[in-house]
Order: C-alpha cells, then sequence, then structure tokens
C-alpha cells in the first residue's frame, strides 16, 4: 500500500498519501487498512478535493479523510 500512495496519477495526491501512509501504514489495524484499500481505488481528482475540504467526502471515508487533512496541514 505504501507503493500506491506515492504512484497516484496526480502529483499532489503522490506527496500527500505518500506522507500519510508512511506515517500511519504501520500502526492501521486490519480494518482501518481495509477502509484505507478502498480509499485508494478512488479517483485522485475526488480524493484531492474531499481532503483539501473542497467536497465533503462519502460518509464511510469521512475520519479517514480528516485524519489525512491533519496530517498534511501539519501541527496548528
Amino acid at each position: 500500500m505504501q507503493m500506491r500512495s506515492m504512484r497516484r496519477g496526480i502529483k499532489e495526491m503522490d506527496i500527500i498519501l505518500e506522507r500519510y501512509a508512511a506515517d500511519n501504514l504501520s500502526s492501521m489495524d486490519a480494518a482501518t487498512l481495509d477502509l484505507y484499500d478502498a480509499l485508494l481505488h478512488e479517483n485522485d481528482q475526488d480524493l484531492y478535493q474531499w481532503v483539501t475540504g473542497q467536497k465533503p467526502a462519502p460518509d464511510h471515508f469521512s475520519a479517514m479523510i480528516l485524519d489525512i487533512s491533519k496530517a498534511i496541514s501539519g501541527p496548528n
């Protein structure tokens, strides 16, 4: 999943998901890994809009998208 996170299609999502995967994959349980795997099957343009808050994420991805968004925004 690390490789799939960094070879997305659009560079912005490569960078965002590569960082998120590097920081989080090793601590994910089986259910979270399954959800992340499903997320990786989504279209990059949709993912980018969800992560940047341009469009709401589907309910089943909303918590993970929020976590990804927080990870890329850094400490406040």
